[in-house]
């Protein structure tokens, strides 16, 4: 099998990665403890991911090896490691098993499950802190400049989609920290919708055209910023990001992951390079994907996938049927 071929395989299994996670997650949703339904999906996405005939590293995941038991930064996962295959392909892996631990708790809209592949040594390490972000879709690829303000960023992407920034539609988390900048958005003219967790779905949103979704803006989670750019990356979008560190011990454990410069203004490429695959599952109904839903004896469930060689964007709507899934507990959603 070809390299190109092993790539269009493994883009599917990441689905069922996502799909497993989801189904776990929403088993959960709306009972109120965020930390259960996260493990659920944890614990699903990981007998998930060792199935799969890979030799994969957790570059992106639920954090240090000393604060999280599964899916923690470097853990191995895939088959290639437990049998010892030297021809399974040697992957980086990004994970957000529950995008919106809160969204899903309270059984609120978009809550998804997330995963990103690269060839081994294509993500960037990212320090578990924070990041400032801009995000758009392809028609304004190359327009938008995170050093200049929000103000000249709108009417740069205004002027690249063919808009007014009265119709430009900016998504921000709704967080106090983000007080300026929601209020430079709006005396600009541009509508903003307000999340309240999840910006790699809203960055995603800024390249679906049905989503009226143009930029996103803030500060949030700099792992989620590689996951967000390996998406962006698969459909021509673009990302710019800036650490932004919370404490001295942030910067300091950034400092031994090899960043030297905290102003250095990361682009789409420094986050995700090379050919990289994203894949997403909607937990709870919301504008990037419908939500699980479950009938007697299973589950459906809309997931997308994108693939950054070929471009293509595949939406799956599939129909799990937990009684022919002998190999998995139902809550995996996982096909055997």
């Amino acid at each position: 099998m070809s390299a190109d071929d092993l790539h269009r395989s493994l883009v599917l299994d990441a689905v069922r990665v996502t799909e497993a996670a989801a189904v776990a997650a929403w088993k959960l949703a709306g009972r109120g403890d965020e930390k259960a339904a996260d493990q659920a999906a944890v614990d699903a996405m990981r007998t998930a991911l060792n199935t799969l005939d890979i030799a994969g590293e957790i570059v992106i995941g639920e954090g240090e090896r000393d604060e999280a038991p599964m899916l923690y930064i470097g853990e191995q996962v895939g088959s290639g490691w437990h049998d010892h295959d030297e021809h399974s392909p040697k992957v980086d892996i990004a994970v957000d098993p529950l995008e919106g631990t809160n969204l899903c708790a309270t059984g609120s809209p978009d809550a998804i499950s997330v995963i990103a592949i690269a060839d081994d040594g294509q993500f960037l390490n990212a320090p578990d802190t924070y990041m400032q972000k801009i995000a758009v879709g392809p028609e304004a690829r190359g327009a938008i400049d995170l050093r200049e303000s929000p103000t000249w960023n709108l009417r740069a992407i205004a002027k690249a989609k063919g808009k007014k920034v009265e119709d430009v539609t900016a998504v921000i988390l709704d967080r106090d920290r983000h007080n300026d900048l929601i209020a430079e958005v709006r005396q600009a003219g541009a509508r903003i919708r307000l999340i309240g967790d999840g910006d790699v779905s809203g960055a995603v949103m800024t390249a679906n055209p049905d989503s009226g979704i143009d930029v996103l803006f803030g500060t949030g989670g700099a792992p989620e910023g590689v996951i967000a750019a390996a998406a962006l990356k698969c459909v021509g979008g673009e990302l710019q990001g800036r650490l932004r560190f919370r404490s001295d011990e942030e910067r300091a454990r950034a400092k031994k992951m090899g960043v030297r410069d905290e102003d250095f203004i990361y682009g789409t490429e420094d986050l995700a390079a090379g050919h990289v695959m994203f894949a997403a599952t909607g937990v709870t109904k919301g504008y990037l994907l419908d939500g699980v839903r479950f009938f007697g004896g299973g589950a459906k469930t809309e997931s997308i996938v994108m693939r950054s060689k070929s471009g293509t964007v595949r939406v799956i709507n599939a129909t799990h049927h937990f009684n022919t899934k002998p190999k998995y507990s139902w809550a995996t959603g996982l096909e055997t």
